[in-house]
């Protein structure tokens, strides 16, 4: 059955509505004429249209968490370790990341709440100023991250530090003020689209594909490592695959975007696709440094600048160097976006303030100002002089997967609630894989703790 309601009478309810609901209802109406018009009139290209509209969130979390700290991580993983653990380790990590995102499409469509309302709702003030400071910490310290891959990156271009920073802050602030939430949205997975040059990048480098395939099956760790810095590289790996910030974003962008019950299956569609484009690219950036920088002598010690100093070496040359370096920039800017509308959404979930990026700066200016703040910060640590921005980088994802198991517990029990989730409530199997990752993530946390206090019990 279809509904004709006349235009004239849906221009005037939106007009009459706040700016917020007004363009989150002109979103829905637009989803709503296209399922009229697909029911109608069925087709291919209409279904597709249709599924480009709803996707969003769970492509723009994934690609976003292949940040420039992300980056960096597996550059340095493929040229410490090389290939033959961490492609397989990280092609796991696909099912992993989809499973804990898949639970917070289903939150934020079943509830309509973003993930820091829920805590704060749900479980009180207490536990809830604990997530939030936990999330603003873990995002601040992200964030520098992302500046340290803009400047890094602008550099190999003759860019000083300190505007490729102010630079970087310009475009973030731009795209979350004066983008409403589609624009911001489309605007944000355009920049998303360079994530995938590290893809023809590791193809051009000519790696042998024998040994790639090989690596699939034997998770081979490389004799004579220590165990401690294998275990800290691992945990950066983690850190860099699943972290807080993405469970507030998406959950959050979910609400924003208006999705519903209507929509989970599309958004879980939109998570799985998203999952795997994350796994490809972090999988072809430890193939390329694995290929051409593991061996080379002290590379265990290189930061980014001697790992793409080395590729100049490469099959790719100075102009896949160049564009790993734009590349590393992208994965700033991108990363940057979504970690600062994290860090809004969680704050005025909490502050109760009003909070969508439908709103107009004049209208929402403390939630706006909450993420912003944060994001100058982080671009001023990168320019601190001598600051260890190498291995800042590094602690940064382990601080993340440190943080993780709490996030995930609240998460697990809000999807396990049936007077929030109703039917959507977790099934067993979803369960028994979330605890599963929570369990890896303590005992590998628990473990590296022990190298740090008996560096030689191993």
């Amino acid at each position: 059955m279809t509904t004709n309601i006349p235009t004239k009478n849906i221009t005037d309810t939106l007009a009459a509505l706040p700016d917020d609901q007004r363009y989150r209802a002109a979103d829905r109406w637009r989803v709503h004429q296209l399922r009229e018009a697909l029911i109608q009139h069925p087709s291919f290209w209409k279904r597709l249209w249709l599924f480009f509209t709803l996707v969003g969130p769970g492509i723009l979390v994934m690609i976003a968490d292949n940040d420039a700290g992300g980056v960096i991580t597996y550059a340095q993983t493929g040229a410490t370790y090389g290939i033959g653990f961490f492609i397989p380790f990280l092609l796991l990590m696909v099912p992993v990341a989809y499973v804990v995102q898949e639970m917070t499409v289903r939150l934020g469509a079943v509830t309509g709440r973003g993930h820091a309302e829920m805590i704060w709702g749900r479980y009180g003030a207490f536990w809830g100023v604990f997530s939030l400071f936990d999330l603003v910490v873990a995002n601040i310290l992200t964030l520098v991250t992302e500046f340290i891959g803009v400047t890094v990156g602008m550099k190999v271009f003759g860019v000083p530090p300190i505007w490729s920073a102010m630079g970087g802050f310009a475009v973030v602030a731009g795209v979350l003020l004066f983008l409403r939430y589609h624009t911001w949205e489309r605007a944000a997975l355009w920049i998303a689209v360079g994530n995938l040059v590290f893809v023809p990048l590791a193809i051009a480098a000519h790696p042998h594909w024998g040994q790639v395939a090989a690596a699939l099956g034997n998770w081979h760790i490389p004799a004579g490592i220590a165990v401690g810095g294998f275990l800290y590289v691992i945990l950066a790996n983690l850190g860099t695959t699943i972290a807080p910030w993405m469970l507030f974003f998406q959950q959050s962008s979910v609400v924003d975007k208006g999705l519903t019950v209507r929509d989970i299956r599309v958004g879980q569609m939109d998570t799985a696709f998203g999952s795997i484009l994350m796994g490809v690219v972090a999988i072809a950036l430890v193939t390329l440094t694995g290929t051409w920088v593991y061996g080379t002598p002290g590379a265990a010690d290189f930061g980014v600048h001697r790992i793409m100093g080395a590729l100049v070496h490469s099959p790719i040359g100075s102009v896949g160097t160049a564009l790993f370096a734009l590349g590393l920039v992208e994965a700033g800017l991108i990363a940057a976006i979504a970690i600062t509308a994290s860090t809004s959404w969680a704050v005025g979930e909490a502050l109760k303030l009003p909070r969508s990026i439908n709103l107009p700066p004049q209208r929402a200016l403390p939630f706006y100002l909450s993420g912003l703040l944060g994001t100058a910060l982080a671009a001023v640590v990168v320019l601190i002089p001598h600051a260890p921005l190498g291995f800042l980088n590094l602690t940064v994802q382990v601080v993340a997967s440190i943080f993780m198991p709490a996030a995930m517990l609240f998460l697990l029990m809000l999807l396990n609630d049936p007077e929030v989730m109703g039917v959507y409530v977790n099934r067993p199997w979803q369960n028994m894989a979330a605890f599963a990752i929570v369990a890896v993530l303590i005992v590998a946390n628990g473990l590296y703790g022990v190298t740090v206090v008996f560096p030689h019990l191993f």
